[in-house]
Parts: C-alpha cells; sequence; structure tokens
C-alpha cells in the first residue's frame, strides 16, 4: 500500500463542504471524507508553520522539541548534549523515518525546509523537492514536480509522499483568469453589519484595516485582495479570495487523484488531507492570518481515507496533529506492516480503533501553543452543551488581548463573546487543566534531556514573539507610525490602547 499526505497550508476546515460549509469549495476533498473518516475536532498543538511541522513530523509538543517559534533560539531544536549519539534522535525517532523502517520509501515535496530553516523537517525523507520559492509558489510550479514524481513512482508500492500546496496561504493569488466561482453568493452569515463594524474599529497585526500586518493590503502586487474590509462587499472580496484559493487547490487534487486512478493505485492508497493550521477570518477580530492559540488557528481538517477502514464515519472527539503518527504505525501493523515500537518520546495517542469502526477514542483535554506572533497556551476540553476554549496570553504581540479569554465555542464558534469576566469557575478550571497539562510537560523535559527550559520563556526573554516585534518584512515594528496609522483611519481609541500596550511591552 501506498500513503499520500495532503498538507495544505493555513486550511481552515470550516470552509470546507465536507465540514459544513455552505459554498463549493472543495468537491474533491468532500468525496474522500465520504469514502473515509472526518475528524472534526483534531487541533495543531504547536502554531503556526514552523511549531506545528515540526511536532507534526518529531511527535512531540514544542515544549519537548524546543520549536514554538519562528525566530531566536526557539526556532531551532534543543541541543541533545552528550548523549546525542552518531544520528540524533531527531532523525531516528522522527515519523518519517519510522516509515522507513517499515519499508517504505518516503518523498516530500514543498520548500518548507528551506523557507524556515527547519532542517529537522526533512529527517527520515528519502527524497526531498524543493519547489524552490519558499512557501509563494502556486499550484502551476508544483504540479510539473509532481507530475515527474508521479511518472517515476506512482504504480510502486510502500511509497509515503508529502505533498504540499500554498496557494491558501494569504496573498489569495490565485489566476485571475481563474475566475471566481463564488461570484453572487452570499458569505457566511455569522459575519453581520454590526461585527464589521465592530472589527474595523480595532486595532492589531492583521486586523481588518491591517491586512497586511500593519499595513494596507497589497493590492498591486494581489488584485484579489481588498485594500481594507472595511463593509460587507470588502469583505466578500476577501473572503472570496480565500475560497476561490480553496477551490483551485481542490481542481489539482482532482486531477492528482485521476493520476492515481490511471496508475492503478488509488484504491490501495491511504490519502490523508491537512494542513499545517487553520486560519482566522474575523475569529478574534483577526484576518489572514494564524496568529493565536485559538480555534481559528489551530483548529485543521484531518480526513483519513485508509484502505479496508470505516467509510462515512464522523468523528467528534479531541485529536491533536501528532496523534497521527501513532495511529498510522499502529493501522499498518494491522495490515501486517512490521516495524519498532513508535519512540518513546512521542507525545501522541492513537486513534486506530476510530478508523476500524468508528470507535471513539479522544483526549480529555488539549492544549494548544502559539509563540510566533503572540505568546498564548490555550486548553480546549467539552463539557457537556459546552466546548471550552479557555486562552492564557503571555505576551499579547501588541494585540488588543486580556491576560484570561474563555470562549464557548458551541455557542461562539468564531469567538467573538469573551465569557472570562461572567464564568470565574470555568476560568479557573481552565488554568488548572493548563497548569497539569504543563506539569507533566515539564516532568518529560526534565527526563528527556540536558535542556530543561520552557521555550515560551526563551522567546519571552528575548523580547517576545517574533512577528510581535517585526512587520510582514522583518523588519522593527515602527510603533509610533502604526498608532499615527490607527488615527488616520478612524481608529482613535485602539491608538490609545496599543500605545499604552506598547509601553507596558517589554523592549522589542
Amino acid at each position: 500500500m501506498n500513503i499520500l499526505y495532503l498538507d495544505l497550508d493555513a486550511l481552515n476546515p470550516l470552509h470546507l463542504g465536507c465540514y459544513g460549509y455552505h459554498r463549493n469549495t472543495s468537491p474533491n476533498i468532500d468525496a474522500v471524507a465520504a469514502a473515509g473518516v472526518r475528524f472534526d475536532q483534531v487541533y495543531c498543538s504547536d502554531a503556526p508553520c514552523l511549531p506545528s511541522r515540526t511536532a507534526l513530523y518529531q511527535g512531540r509538543f514544542g515544549i519537548h522539541t524546543g520549536v514554538v517559534g519562528h525566530g531566536g533560539l526557539a526556532a531551532d531544536p534543543k541541543r541533545e548534549g552528550a548523549g546525542r549519539g552518531f544520528r540524533s534522535t531527531y532523525e531516528e525517532d522522527s515519523f518519517p523515518r519510522q516509515l522507513q523502517k517499515r519499508g517504505f520509501h518516503t518523498a516530500m515535496i514543498s520548500p518548507f525546509g528551506q523557507r524556515h530553516a527547519a532542517h529537522q523537517y526533512y529527517a527520515g525523507f528519502h527524497e526531498i523537492h524543493n519547489t524552490g520559492e519558499g512557501g509563494s509558489e502556486p499550484v502551476e510550479v508544483v504540479e510539473p514536480v509532481l507530475d515527474r514524481w508521479l511518472d517515476a513512482n506512482a504504480a510502486k508500492d510502500r511509497w509515503y509522499l508529502h505533498l504540499n500546496f500554498w496557494d491558501i496561504h494569504t496573498n489569495y493569488r490565485t489566476p485571475l483568469s481563474y475566475g471566481n466561482p463564488f461570484e453572487g453568493e452570499p458569505i457566511a452569515d455569522w459575519y453581520t453589519d454590526g461585527l464589521i463594524a465592530e472589527h474595523a474599529r480595532r486595532g492589531g497585526p492583521h486586523s481588518s484595516q491591517d491586512l497586511s500586518m500593519y499595513h494596507d493590503a497589497d493590492v498591486d502586487r494581489y488584485p484579489r485582495l481588498p485594500l481594507r474590509i472595511t463593509d460587507r462587499a470588502s469583505l466578500t472580496r476577501w473572503i472570496d479570495g480565500y475560497d476561490v484559493a480553496i477551490r483551485y487547490v481542490d481542481d489539482a487534487l482532482g486531477r492528482l487523484f485521476d493520476r492515481l486512478k490511471e496508475a492503478g493505485v488509488w484504491e490501495s492508497t491511504a490519502v490523508i488531507v491537512s494542513a499545517d493550521h487553520g486560519e482566522n477570518q474575523g475569529d478574534l477580530g483577526i484576518y489572514g492570518e494564524h496568529a493565536t492559540a485559538d480555534r481559528g488557528t489551530c483548529h485543521i481538517p484531518m480526513i483519513v481515507r485508509w484502505p479496508g477502514a470505516a467509510e462515512g464515519v464522523r468523528d467528534d472527539a479531541l485529536h491533536y496533529h501528532l496523534d497521527w503518527a501513532p495511529t498510522c504505525l499502529e493501522l499498518l501493523a494491522d495490515a501486517g506492516v512490521e516495524g519498532p515500537e513508535a519512540p518513546g518520546v512521542w507525545d501522541g495517542e492513537s486513534y486506530a480503533a476510530t478508523l476500524r469502526d468508528g470507535t471513539a477514542a479522544g483526549r480529555d483535554t488539549l492544549v494548544v501553543s502559539q509563540c510566533a506572533h503572540v505568546c498564548q497556551r490555550s486548553a480546549r476540553w467539552d463539557d457537556g452543551a459546552h466546548r471550552w476554549l479557555y486562552m492564557r496570553t503571555y505576551d499579547d504581540g501588541l494585540q488588543p488581548f486580556p491576560k484570561h479569554m474563555l470562549f464557548d465555542l458551541a455557542a461562539d464558534p468564531h469567538e467573538q463573546n469573551d465569557l472570562a469576566a461572567s464564568r470565574p469557575g470555568v476560568v479557573r478550571e481552565g488554568a488548572a487543566r493548563l497548569l497539569d497539562w504543563h506539569d507533566d510537560a515539564m516532568a518529560a523535559v526534565v527526563r528527556d534531556g540536558p535542556d530543561v527550559v520552557d521555550p515560551m520563556y526563551t522567546v519571552l526573554s528575548e523580547g517576545g514573539p517574533y512577528h510581535g516585534r517585526t512587520d510582514v518584512y522583518g523588519r522593527p515594528v515602527d510603533l509610533a507610525a502604526y498608532a499615527r496609522r490607527l488615527r488616520e483611519t478612524g481608529r482613535p481609541e485602539a491608538a490609545e490602547d496599543y500605545q499604552r500596550r506598547a509601553a507596558a511591552a517589554p523592549a522589542r
């Protein structure tokens, strides 16, 4: 058998038809979901891109690998010290290496390792095809590389292919010649006129009037974008750009699936559709960014069509993305593919039972982390009719976030109503769940290596998260200039709040 892992950057599952979206963005992905299992509550443990993908393939939380940010010491794995062997544990314990030990030829088509200098991401791969544009490459650049690889390998047995598409990531650069399949279709009804106006008064990176972090959107280079989101028409244009990109990638997946059918391996190939993280599209008042430890950023699609496994199943249990590694190994063992035990340092828990017959196999609590744009950790758990998300902010990255936030995702899936003040008991429960997770995680840090520092505190010691100190071009943020911009765009209250936060923040 073969395994195809589709890594669709910045894909929010709530914009897929199989997850209930009202637009027909994803017919080919929806077909995979109908023939497999759709997991409704899978979260990346660490966000955004670099921490998430490191956690996925290392099978460990960022607090264990040390990779929690996009710059500084916490953008690189912890050093192993004197116990490092001839081969690093980042190599030997990686998920792709476990597949190699089971006779799989592992291949990757992605520029990601170079984009973030993330060489641990390549661990365990026989082939690495860097598409060369650092995450800016569209479908039409990736597809020729994919086609050449399929020509040489599609009909073979026991390959694992990680395929990365980037078009869904801002700046929504689908060619204008593709058109707009959603022209005239309304956006989701939770975007009320009152909410649009409220968001237009907000400040902070990637707010609706700062779509390029601290600036207007670059409409000259990316004509599908509005300059700012200030009314329903401009918001519709923004959401159309995102949804069109999803449909554009879905079309490419349809062509890929046809190639596998032509090669005679479609039925024997496991197909996994997922993402490194989601995308806030108004969640917490942020647009087109993955900058928080919340549902918008950390909730990801996970669709698994495994040969001979359950079909048409919807799973509602809580899982991490890194739970996929032990799940995959267990399913391979079921299929008679032998190999060593999963590495003892892995944090993942298998949910193979769900794929076998739909049996629930989830977790009681998830803790998700973000240290690239803000420093946050959040606890996510279900309690009867409530789906709680408790968020603890350690550094706000100059976003208008309080220290504690609480949302009931059952009633408020897009995080517009902070309940922290009215539900202090639930806040305390969330804080306790977060503390319990941290105690257990740090116990493993002490057990497994010489570097016993929580890497979030490394980020804090360096002056805060990388993207809280730099603009979209990597330049230091001009705090005074941004405060002036807030006033010039009709947001004086946001300017005052921003200046207060900037004055209280560590030196950047």
